[in-house]
């Protein structure tokens, strides 16, 4: 039994009748399912306390979910999670409006926390230079980036193999530079397929958020780093019929904690600090776009961002970055320095 099935054994019938309507007539991602569920279950547990449950869903009322609200507030949960997590209320009780298993929406009138003003978490430059430093090689020499874009993306050749370690090494890797590289959200990015990735191609279409899909850029380097990986892939190897780009250790599809612990066990060998998680390499993609002065329409489309306000969340470029673009941009400042050398 997965976590999300341990997740609805725990819930009520009409809470997991929402969560398949999501998944099979509104098409929300495995992880979307999840987060929904879990949230939904941790207001269930706390309905329980207050001797409710949502098995009578018109027993819920509006005092109800500010005290959830509240409660939450009260146990360190940050801001914007509880606004995740009234946002899971607000589509559970929407549903159950819509059909007639409530009277009222008790999630009405319920107003998200204020929001901190908090930039997304990113890492500059040189820490990412050192994130991506691949100390290991495979015997033999490393391909070229011509051979990664045309005959470098092929298996072994017959009888060829590595150690099962050295292969993974090659993955952890190929992931990294594309999370950077092309700034995918990690679920996109575990969502390849090896065929997704086109002989001779610098470029991959993924599917993001509402099924909408994209195509991004590859680098250079992440497609010299998936021409390795896809040459050892075998040597882990996958469990029959398993096309997923990003193998786990045992030969199944690479999953999102799994990829969490890659990417803190290479933090901790490239001697960063602070704790990294998978969404801040996109978030320094976007950020590192923008300072080197890329379109803030352009960044938007190789984000999959519907809305061009969730992009200007990363137009927080440092006091240096504003100063050398006001000394190159600004009459004045060009003014005073022509001055100068007279």
């Amino acid at each position: 039994m997965n976590r999300l099935d341990e997740i609805l054994a725990q819930l009520p019938e009409c809470a997991t009748v929402f969560l398949a309507w999501m998944e099979f007539q509104k098409g929300a991602s495995d992880a979307t399912v999840e987060a929904y569920a879990t949230d939904i279950l941790e207001f269930e547990n706390y309905l329980l306390l207050q001797e409710k449950s949502l098995a009578s869903p018109r027993s819920i009322t509006s005092q109800i979910v500010q005290g959830f609200s509240a409660y939450l507030f009260r146990e360190g949960i940050s801001r914007s999670s509880i606004s995740r997590k009234l946002s899971a209320l607000r589509s559970l009780f929407s549903y159950l409006m819509r059909t007639h298993k409530v009277d009222s929406d008790p999630c009405a009138g319920v107003r998200n926390p204020r929001q901190d003003q908090r930039h997304p978490a990113m890492l500059n430059v040189d820490q990412m230079f050192d994130l991506l430093s691949d100390q290991q090689a495979l015997p033999g020499e490393e391909p070229s980036a011509q051979e990664a874009q045309g005959a470098g993306l092929r298996p072994l050749e017959a009888g060829g193999s590595v150690p099962a370690e050295q292969a993974l090494h090659c993955r952890d890797m190929a992931l990294l530079e594309l999370l950077y590289g092309s700034g995918l959200r990690i679920s996109e990015a575990l969502g390849l397929d090896v065929g997704d990735i086109r002989r001779g191609a610098s470029q991959v279409r993924v599917l993001g958020k509402g099924s909408k899909e994209r195509v991004v850029p590859l680098s250079d380097t992440c497609m010299t780093a998936l021409a390795r990986w896809l040459a050892v892939r075998v040597c882990v190897p996958p469990q029959p019929g398993e096309q997923a780009l990003f193998l786990g250790r045992r030969g199944g599809r690479l999953d999102r904690r799994q990829a969490a612990r890659i990417l803190s066990a290479q933090a901790e060998i490239a001697g960063i600090p602070q704790h990294v998680s998978p969404h801040d390499l996109r978030h320094s993609f976007a950020t590192h776009l923008l300072e080197g002065g890329a379109d803030l329409r352009a960044v938007q489309e190789l984000l999959g961002h519907s809305r061009i306000s969730t992009t200007q969340r990363y137009t927080h470029l440092d006091l240096n970055a504003l100063t050398r673009i006001y000394d190159a941009a600004h009459p004045l400042a060009r003014q005073g320095k022509d001055k100068s050398k007279d």
